[in-house]
């Protein structure tokens, strides 16, 4: 069974730093792609970014220079680093298996929330 649990979600500061983790089990991850989502309060889930397995990523142009994305196969682990955050990226993040560009990802793990307040 797929399985993704995501981590490393909480509180930060307009213009801080946030790294979420999320671990895949249940599946070869090292030839999977995957890729994060988000769903603010009142708004429709929308994609954030995504990483083939030979590390060819893309971002929504809104976290683009902001949002690094990257992964550890050896460890079945994906990254996602928020830098400059705003209140606009308060939201519940989503790891997916697949779904790179915006697609329909394969699965998706349970979700970490991050909130940006001063």
């Amino acid at each position: 069974e797929e399985q993704l649990v995501e981590s490393g979600g909480g509180w930060v500061k307009p213009g801080g730093t946030l790294t979420l983790s999320c671990t895949g089990t249940g599946f070869t991850f090292s030839t999977s792609a995957m890729s994060w989502a988000r769903q603010a309060p009142g708004h429709e889930l929308e994609w954030v970014a995504g990483i083939y397995p030979r590390n060819d990523v893309y971002y929504r142009d809104s976290v683009r220079g902001r949002f690094t994305i990257s992964r550890d196969n050896a460890k079945g682990t994906v990254f996602l680093q928020l830098k400059d955050v705003t209140a606009g990226d308060t939201a519940v993040y989503y790891c997916q298996r697949g779904g790179t560009t915006g697609g329909h990802p394969s699965s998706r793990g349970p979700g970490t929330q991050v909130t940006v307040s001063s």
